[in-house]
């Protein structure tokens, strides 16, 4: 709970200070051309996909984060706790704009500000998001590793047959 909520604060903490600070469309560079901020409004979802179905991401934001308050507690593996959670922060910081911001409550533009080259511009729940995405096929691979090697461990009956040749051949 304690990442989810630090993600959401970090994301509005930001776009609270882009909204001060910068004019929409002016961008300031940081790093040249190649990293800049720059303000806009995103009525869609990753790369302004969606833009006439704000509330449909409203929708599965609310559901991500009513499926994470369950799922989470649940879940043994640390590094897919850390995962759903860094997505779960994501989906609240963005969730917030969302609901709250113009041009009405549910169908609110998100504000995005980090461009980078001429990637998408994205934001801070933006990143956890695709962070948490990464880390949780990561997590997933690994597990499945795990229990694969597992399934295939000689069972006990099989160590002893395996302990008996070795004696037999000694």
């Amino acid at each position: 709970m304690g990442i989810v909520l630090a993600i959401a604060v970090i994301d509005q903490v930001t776009k609270a200070l882009v909204l001060h600070y910068l004019e929409p469309g002016v961008a300031l560079p940081v790093i040249g051309d190649w990293f800049r901020f720059l303000l806009v409004f995103n009525p869609g979802a990753a790369f302004s996909f969606g833009t006439g179905a704000t509330w449909v991401f409203t929708c599965i934001q609310l559901g991500f984060l009513i499926l994470a308050a369950v799922v989470i507690p649940r879940t043994r593996d640390p590094w897919t706790v850390v995962a759903l959670a860094l997505i779960a922060g994501g989906a609240l910081g963005n969730l917030v704009d969302r609901l709250c911001r113009a041009p009405a409550f549910f169908v609110g533009h998100v504000v995005d500000f980090i461009s980078v080259g001429s990637f998408a511009i994205f934001n801070v729940a933006d990143s956890a998001i695709t962070c948490g995405v990464i880390l949780f096929l990561v997590a997933s691979l690994t597990e499945q590793r795990r229990h694969g090697d597992a399934a295939h461990a000689p069972t006990p009956s099989e160590e002893k047959d395996v302990e008996k040749e070795d004696r037999h051949d000694s």
